[in-house]
């Protein structure tokens, strides 16, 4: 099992960045795929970004690709979602996520195929 907290969200105007970071307990980290997902009010949940397990596959969603990036230090067992060129639009919850995976190589894209969840951060973005 694996506890994930998030940290780093605030309030930011239009144009600038945040790094967001997601830690987890455990000592097999390094088993777990991880993705970011955000919530803005009154709308679902979406995905924005995965890491596989080695950190060798990564993917983003279309309306983040170029502005976010997603890595992960296992030494660390922590997955960062660094964010520029930050747009009001990007204003959510967001959320890290993870599952074990015995593929090095997988990232995964739905919520529904993660079991850990972390509790959120809010990220707000001024025009």
């Amino acid at each position: 099992q694996v506890q994930l907290v998030e940290s780093g969200g605030g309030l930011v105007q239009a144009g600038g960045s945040l790094r967001l970071s997601c830690a987890a307990s455990g000592r097999t980290f390094s088993s777990y795929a991880v993705g970011w997902f955000r919530q803005a009010p009154g709308k679902e949940r979406e995905f924005v970004a995965a890491i596989s397990t080695s950190g060798g596959h990564t993917y983003s969603a279309n309306s983040v690709k170029g502005r976010f990036t997603i890595s992960r230090d296992n030494v660390k067992n922590t997955v960062y979602l660094e964010m520029n060129s930050l747009k009001p639009e990007d204003t959510a919850v967001y959320y890290c996520a993870a599952r074990a995976s015995s593929f090095s190589n997988t990232a995964y894209l739905r919520s529904n195929e993660y079991s850990y969840w972390g509790q959120g951060t809010q990220v707000t973005v001024s025009s």
